[in-house]
């Protein structure tokens, strides 16, 4: 007898909707369209809403080991499944300590292991000190590498771009993905002195705002796309704010540089006006951008060139946000995401802007193919991990910080409304949330490794283009009918 049938759904895939099936066993997709006559212990019954691949959420900072004041994985995996997320890359900043050679990672996957309701993968340390470690980690089994080019925070290091040269060189030898925060050490350092020297403890989020430029952006994703080109490498681009950011990238793909790109829920949904009317709650780095930088860069979601989308979720203790205490500058710089991303994305992209739905289908195709997670996640495909999300397009939902699952429960989010809400979240084939609320053990959710890269598989040049079958030109009820 299989395990598991979900009927009556509007299935979403990367190029379209398509009305189905999904048939699953042992935690793992067998067939999709017509399963009428197939067998099932259990059926679930979708109801005619949408059945999406579960997101992979590429940027999430659990601070687990080490600052779990701020978050940790039983509450940010709680959080992550009642979004519809499922499966998590944390990052290897905020750990302690950092994950930067293949002895932490051990020590984290076993400090993790048995408290996650998703699944998840780790981003490797890319810093000053640790090119030596960088093969081990990657045999240890991270996805990708993770360095700044920007300030960061203490338990972190800033890596300039002549030792970026020289870490690709050691990437390069397993085909490592590198993954950077692309803003401009200097232009960010001269503009806060500018700030405090100008305005001390009276600095505003203006102030704020023009310490970080898009040019600060711009000209370190020149840089970093450059030595890509050079040395032939993988790169990824994390939390692209600005369009202008996103066309260097499309330019590079086209010209066949190893060079994927990741945009986040609130670049999608708030503006540099919303920072300086609600302040702390709002920064982040890179900072909101403009309202007409923020629906510019809707254009590079729609044709691919931004195809992962993560939440760059990075919670703290309210004091830490506090700007009476730290000031504009010293306050704590991250927005809390990971639970709101696919329904803001949703709802901003399908809902208002008319985008179809298969922009979260291919987000999720394309997070899985840049991190070598797309032998198991990512699509909904038969032998993939039966990772879904059945979302009701009609649920008008108002986010409150009772309605969150962080162990800080506040976010940037918070009093934010809109439709299309997820109802029902499975991770290979077990339910683990429904209705907002994460259910089942802590034990289900396991480390996922990356496959082994083929060099010769190029994916870059792919999704270079506006969906060009959408089900129908407009959507009608806040969807695209069938």
């Amino acid at each position: 007898m299989d395990e598991l049938k979900i009927v009556n759904a509007r299935i979403v895939c990367e190029d379209g909707v398509f009305a189905g099936g999904i048939l699953v066993k042992a935690g793992r997709i067998a067939a999709i369209g017509d399963i009428a006559d197939a067998g099932a212990a259990e059926t679930i019954d979708a109801g005619g809403k949408y059945v999406f691949p579960g997101m992979i959420d590429s940027h999430v900072h659990l601070n687990d080991p080490g600052f779990t004041w701020r978050e940790d994985f039983p509450h940010g995996s709680a959080a992550a499944a009642a979004g519809g997320v499922t499966t998590i890359i944390d990052m290897p900043l905020q750990n302690e300590p950092a994950l930067t050679n293949a002895e932490i990672f051990a020590a984290k996957e076993k400090a993790v292991a048995g408290r996650s309701h998703v699944d998840y993968a780790f981003w490797g340390g890319l810093v000053p000190a640790n090119l030596g470690d960088l093969e081990g980690l990657d045999q240890a089994g991270v996805v990708a590498f993770k360095a700044f080019i920007a300030p960061v925070s203490p338990d972190y290091s800033s890596t300039d771009l002549g030792t970026v040269r020289r870490a690709m060189a050691v990437l390069k030898r397993f085909d490592g993905l590198g993954g950077f925060h692309c803003e401009d050490y200097y232009i960010i350092k001269s503009g806060e002195a500018e700030a405090a020297e100008r305005a001390g403890k009276n600095a505003t989020w203006r102030d704020f705002l023009d310490s970080r430029p898009p040019s600060a952006e711009i000209i370190s994703t020149r840089a970093i796309i450059e030595l890509a080109r050079e040395m032939g490498v993988r790169v990824h681009i994390c939390h692209v704010s600005h369009p202008d950011v996103a066309e260097i990238i499309r330019a590079a793909r086209r010209e066949g540089v190893r060079v994927t790109g990741e945009t986040c829920g609130h670049y999608l949904t708030f503006c540099d006006e919303d920072v300086i009317r609600d302040g702390e709650m709002l920064k982040c780095a890179p900072p909101l951008r403009s309202a007409a930088a923020r629906e510019k860069l809707w254009e590079y979601v729609l044709d691919g060139t931004l195809g992962s989308l993560a939440s760059d979720h990075s919670p703290c203790r309210a004091d830490e946000k506090d700007e009476k205490t730290h000031g504009v500058l010293g306050a704590w710089g991250g927005i809390s995401g990971i639970q709101s991303l696919m329904q803001a994305v949703f709802s901003e992209g399908v809902v208002k802007r008319g985008c179809p739905p298969s922009i979260l289908a291919r987000a999720s195709a394309a997070t899985a193919r840049a991190f070598g997670l797309d032998h198991a996640k990512g699509a909904i495909r038969p032998g993939l991990d039966a990772d879904l999300v059945i979302l009701d397009p009609d649920r008008e939902w108002e986010i409150t910080a009772d309605s969150l699952k962080y162990l800080n429960r506040n976010s940037a989010f918070v009093g934010l409304k809109g439709k299309g809400l997820p109802a029902l979240t499975l991770v290979r084939g077990k339910v683990v949330a429904r209705d907002g609320d994460a259910i089942g053990d802590l034990e289900h959710g396991r480390l996922v490794k990356k496959r082994l890269c083929r060099k010769d598989r190029d994916f870059y040049k792919l999704g270079i283009r506006r969906f060009e079958r959408p089900i129908c030109e407009t959507p009608v009820n806040g969807h695209f009918p069938l």
